[in-house]
Formats: C-alpha cells, structure tokens, sequence
C-alpha cells in the first residue's frame, strides 16, 4: 500500500498542473519587454506570411514577405497598414482594434490571472479572453511558455488566426522602427 501511495505522489508531483502552468506563462509574460518572430496569418482562407517586432505596451512593426511590401506598424496610440506598391494607406485608432488588447501584455497577465489554460493540443496552450464582446484566443508554447499566436475578429469581421516562430526575447530595438509610416513614404 505504502508503494502505491508514494508512485500517486511522484505522480502527481512531475505533472504541471494548470495553476502553475498559467503561473510560469505570467512569468514569462512579465520577464517579456519585446519579441521578434516570424508569422504566418490565416485570414479567412488567405495566408500570408512575414516577420514582426512587439514592443510592449501596444508596439508592432510588421513586414510582409509579399511582392506588394506591405506593413503594420503600430506607435502604441494609432495603427497603420501601408501597401507601398499600391499606395494604399490604412490608419486606424488602436483602441478600436483587437490588437489594442493583443499587445496589452498587463491586460493579458490581468486577465490570465483569472482565467483556466485550456490544452489545444500536446504542445499549445489556449487562454480564452472576452473583452468588450470580442473573443480572442492567446496560445503559448506548453515548453517554453513562450507567446505562440492568437486568433481574433478583425475590424471586418473576419477570424484572423496568427501563428508565431523563430522567437527572439528582450533584444535591443530601435524606437524609430515604431513610428508611423507617412502616406508618401
């Protein structure tokens, strides 16, 4: 019985449990000022792909690995998608895009802090956040806790599912790369 006993205790012991689990994601979120990383985007049927940069709070740069030179550049206040090939220019106040959540690391630590981890998959952990009657999906990596995506409803209301790799953490950054670009550049 005695034999028992102890293997139900080791067993126990070497399985994470979903508290600290959630608790080591927190502490990877905290120990986090920015990250680099290559993506893939899934927007409705459309997949594009590229590298970004988060800065947090609210922070991205953005480049699109396509022939029309797109980028996503976010100063932390406004949100710009610029297709240098065609001109066309896309300004937006971030508050009013679910990125203004998505790179709202405190938001996320607050809201993970009440929330259960659910396991996507042997490897992806899922936290569900609603906020504001959005929905969005934050997935870490169940290893390394680090950020691994997040799904949400674009402005157009389409689900945009991103995946994130290749990460890099707490790398020197030049600000500049956060300005906004301007229409003409």
């Amino acid at each position: 019985m005695k034999k028992y006993f102890s293997l139900i205790i080791f067993f126990f012991q070497i399985l994470p449990t979903n508290a600290s689990i959630k608790i080591d994601v927190i502490n990877k979120l905290k120990k986090t000022e920015n990250i680099n990383f290559n993506f893939t985007q899934k927007i409705n049927e459309k997949t594009e792909k590229g590298s970004c940069t988060i800065l947090y709070p609210k922070k991205i740069f953005c480049e699109y690995f396509d022939k029309k030179g797109k980028i996503l550049v976010s100063n932390g206040k406004s949100l710009v998608i610029k297709i240098k090939n065609t001109g066309a220019y896309y300004f937006y106040p971030l508050e009013r895009t679910p990125l203004n959540l998505v790179l709202d690391k405190e938001f996320i630590i607050s809201k993970i802090e009440q929330l259960d981890a659910s396991q996507e998959d042997k490897d992806i952990i899922r936290f569900q956040i609603i906020e504001n009657n959005q929905k969005i999906n934050i997935f870490f990596d169940k290893k390394t806790k680090n950020l691994n995506g997040w799904e949400i409803t674009d402005i157009y209301q389409n689900k945009n599912l991103t995946t994130i790799s290749n990460i890099l953490e707490n790398q020197i950054l030049n600000e500049k790369l956060f300005l906004l670009p301007k229409r003409t550049d």
